[in-house]
């Protein structure tokens, strides 16, 4: 079988008190692991849960979110991470899209469930499984059966659900292993990312699948991570630049010993030389990924000694998998020419979630459609361009600049709108909400607004107010290159509105 369950069942027969998951004051090793979430699983059947339901978790990371997780694949559930920082507006949009039988969220993020599921469960409730008789579970997981719908924000406004199989997500863990030779059985990993993101639910199951002890914060904050660094002697991990920007520009940085790390890897912005030069200077080399949630999360890795030279560069695929340059046609381009990239492996997602018309428009035959911009050079090695898609990656999380707009627009006396990306000294990049109006705007005003509709990370930090029409393409379509050129320099030009 081709299971993550299958996996997970596997160390625990073969290094059972090895640990899986380190919390700092919590652990469990792979035998409790196992049967911990096996407990939950029962539990989830007696509960009513059928193969196929949808059980929700909004939560913060923890010990017991990892172990429900496991419980409910084990059960034949589909796991449906919500963002923890989503207003109820939003998490009632996934839950009408997805349908979950349950869903768990932890003593913080109570309230913002109720009434979206016909049963509602405090996550604390996992705890009081953890001791007890193993189980016999009668259902037995097939590698086909779905086992996730990841949220993911992209061109349109609202979020789409990204699904995956126990088997696209082992062959995405097969794919890697073979470039992160690295990284394996009693490697110990550091997770910065909540779960209810792509890299951190892929991470989770990416590397427990490999048998590694997971060592998860609560949140990311550069002197306790670089504690954690130390300390732990992690091994790997993987963050966008402004972490290891953040974390290289502490004073004890210079001194700290990160002798023990094998493999940093490094996404959502390029790697420029000179941080590149920084981290070399420690002996780790930082690798460029190009990924997206559709594809695993990670498409490609630079390989180490190229990426010495060459930051900026995100590597040719992998055994497994295949990168493509196409044009608007769809065929394929010479090297040296900017284009659609495309993915090919065996990570890729299998469908959005009760959405055939989007699927149908990126996975055309074995061939993932990224809508970003990219070049190959003439060893085959790709550089990201730009995306062709309106997203806005903030502090390595996904902001829809569609899913911005529409909330800014329902806001009295906005004609038009347009969110656009700012620079960001400390998340390298949020929205700016250029807005068309002819009347006074309280903009205070308008920002509470947003709170109410949107997590806190997408409201705009920047307004800008035009009192004339936005500009259009000829086809009718907003145009944004011209915005985007008048407020490059927002940062300096334009006053924070929170």
């Amino acid at each position: 079988m081709q299971t993550i369950n299958d996996a997970i069942h596997w160390w625990a027969r073969v290094m059972p008190d090895a640990v899986a998951l380190d919390f700092g004051d919590d652990r469990v090793t792979y035998l409790e692991y196992r049967d911990w979430s096996e407990r939950i699983a029962a539990d989830l059947i007696k509960r009513g849960l059928q193969p196929g339901d949808r059980v929700g978790i909004c939560a913060a990371n923890s010990l017991e979110y990892c172990v429900l997780i496991l419980g409910i694949l084990r059960a034949g559930g589909i796991v449906l991470p919500m963002n923890m920082r989503y207003t109820p507006h939003e998490l009632a949009e996934i839950a009408e899209d997805t349908g979950p039988r349950f869903i768990f969220a932890d003593a913080d993020r109570l309230a913002k469930i109720e009434g979206l599921s016909s049963a509602s469960l405090e996550i604390s409730h996992i705890g009081q499984l953890r001791h007890g008789q193993r189980p016999i579970i009668a259902h037995q997981p097939k590698p086909d059966d779905r086992v996730v719908i990841i949220s993911t924000s992209g061109s349109t406004a609202k979020p789409k659900g990204v699904v995956f199989s126990h088997r696209s997500m082992t062959g995405y863990v097969a794919t890697h292993a073979i470039e992160e030779q690295s990284l394996g059985r009693g490697s110990r990993v550091i997770i910065p990312a909540p779960l209810n993101t792509s890299a951190g639910f892929v991470q989770l199951t990416h590397y427990t699948i490999l048998g590694c002890t997971l060592h998860f914060l609560s949140a990311f904050e550069p002197a306790l991570f670089l504690k954690t660094l130390v300390e732990k002697k992690i091994n790997g991990f993987g963050a966008v630049p402004v972490f290891f920007e953040a974390v290289s520009k502490l004073p004890e940085f210079e001194n700290a010993d990160l002798s023990s790390i094998t493999m940093a890897t490094c996404g959502g912005a390029p790697v420029t030389q000179a941080l590149q030069d920084t981290w070399m200077k420690k002996g780790i080399v930082l690798r460029q990924i190009y990924g997206q949630t559709e594809c695993g999360g990670n498409g490609t890795i630079m390989p180490e000694h190229l990426a010495r030279v060459q930051p900026q560069k995100c590597g040719m695929g992998g055994l497994f998998n295949e990168i493509g340059i196409i044009d608007e046609n769809g065929n394929r381009v010479p090297p040296g020419t900017v284009g659609q990239i495309i993915l090919r492996g065996p990570g890729n997602m299998l469908e959005y979630w009760n959405n055939p018309e989007e699927t149908a428009k990126v996975l055309k035959g074995e061939w993932l459609h990224t809508g970003d911009l990219g070049v190959l050079d003439e060893d085959g090695l790709l550089t990201f361009i730009d995306r062709m898609k309106d997203l806005i990656i903030s502090g390595g999380l996904n902001i829809s600049a569609a899913e911005v707009e529409r909330a800014v627009l329902t806001f009295p006396g906005i004609e038009e709108c347009m969110v656009i990306a700012a620079k960001d000294a400390k998340f390298g990049e949020t929205p700016l909400a250029v807005v068309y109006t002819r009347q006074d705007i309280d903009v205070p005003a308008l920002i509470s607004h947003c709170n109410s509709r949107l997590a806190d990370y997408k409201v705009p930090r920047y307004v800008a107010l035009e009192h004339e029409p936005l500009p259009r393409t000829p086809t009718g379509k907003l145009s944004k290159p011209a915005m985007r050129e008048k407020y490059r320099n927002a940062a300096e030009a334009l006053p924070r509105v929170r």
